[in-house]
């Protein structure tokens, strides 16, 4: 059983606060992801659980155990960085044996580990190679198996595919993620992409400017996000987010987009939950990721004519950009629905699939139709 828990980090470069009081618990086996932009303190915070960076407040805990004070060699984490770092004089073997030869294992032992590890990485073929004969993907994978070999507690992960091509990363992240659910170690793994993070992670932990800003599974960080950061982050096209206000019309709400001169129909218990939350229409956000705007080519009850202004083909569908009063809001269409760029449409929001949020404090409302 591996947990790692951290209470109150905080870390500062200098006058720069990079961690700002820090909590989070990581269940045995978890495969924990964290997620930010450069420079939102992700890397740090690893570095921190590994031992290589002090912290200036709070705890780590590695099985209830205080371990800030410990060095890294003494916390039993294996660290796997974006380069690959390999021994260029060295074998593959002798790469992913090295952590063991230096605790005096004996040959016998060794070479059942390094075995056994290669089997698990598939590329036992490749033990005899040096780091110059292998590709990107499988010098990734040896840095794997060294770090894998002598059986951490947990492994951490920074940005580890990150310098890989487009192919060889989807690759890649499919290695990983077979590799977690067959080894079942406790994982630890920061990245900047939110595609890794949603196919990776158990749970998403997401950082901007040193402060967590919200922890969940895949599918709670995309569809409730905790805030406009979360949202606008998070998702690929990122969610539609405009100023907007609300008002009532004939037994129904009314939701316009700020610049509009008419606005979408929604159900009245909008209005009831919106007035309990005391939200003014002035600091009210509406959010809408692109598969939640309905597009139709001829008018019907609740759709508003909308002019599309651009069409990006991505295959299987498209994304096409709605002009909406003075903003443009993104949809997501089959490929080849809008004909062309300036083609007059229909479209209507989904209630179902809308958010709202606060744009001065920046979080979400709560309300979901």
């Amino acid at each position: 059983m591996t947990q790692i828990e951290l209470r109150g980090v905080e870390k500062f470069f200098g006058a720069v606060q990079v961690i700002k009081d820090l909590n989070l618990h990581i269940d045995h086996n978890e495969f924990i992801v964290l997620l930010g932009q450069s420079g939102c303190g992700k890397t740090t915070t690893l570095r921190a659980i590994a031992g290589l960076e002090t912290i200036d407040q709070g705890d780590i805990l590695i099985d209830g155990k205080p371990v800030q004070h410990m060095k890294a060699s003494d916390r039993d984490i294996a660290f796997v960085f974006q380069s690959f770092a390999l021994y260029p004089h060295m074998s593959v073997f002798e790469n992913i044996a090295f952590p063991l030869k230096a605790t005096r294992k004996s040959s016998s032992e060794v070479d059942s580990e390094v075995r056994s590890v290669a089997e698990t990485l598939r590329i036992t073929h490749l033990l005899g190679h040096r780091p110059s004969a292998l590709s990107g993907g499988d010098m990734q994978r040896v840095a794997i198996g060294r770090a894998l070999v002598r059986r951490p507690k947990a492994l951490l992960m920074d940005e580890p595919i990150g310098a890989l091509d487009a192919k060889l990363r989807e690759e890649m992240r499919a290695e990983i993620k077979r590799l977690h659910m067959k080894q079942g170690s406790t994982t630890i793994y920061v990245t900047h992409d939110q595609v890794e993070a949603m196919s990776l992670a158990d749970r998403i932990v997401i950082m901007h400017e040193g402060v967590l800003q919200q922890i969940g599974s895949p599918a709670e960080v995309y569809a409730y996000p905790a805030n406009l950061f979360v949202a606008q982050f998070v998702g690929s096209p990122v969610m539609n987010v405009a100023p907007a206000s609300v008002s009532s019309e004939g037994g129904t709400a009314r939701v316009t987009v700020e610049g509009a001169q008419q606005g979408f129909l929604f159900p009245a218990e909008l209005l009831g939950r919106l007035d309990g939350l005391k939200a003014a229409n002035g600091s009210l956000a509406l959010g809408i990721r692109p598969e939640g705007i309905i597009v139709r080519h001829e008018a019907q009850d609740g759709f508003l004519p909308v002019d599309a202004q651009l069409i990006e083909p991505l295959g299987a569908y498209d994304i096409v950009d709605l002009k909406v009063g003075s903003q443009t809001l993104r949809a997501r269409t089959r490929s080849g629905f809008v004909a062309h760029a300036g083609a007059r449409v229909f479209a209507r929001l989904d209630p179902a699939q809308a958010h709202f949020f606060d744009t001065r404090s920046g979080n979400s409302l709560g309300v979901r139709l």
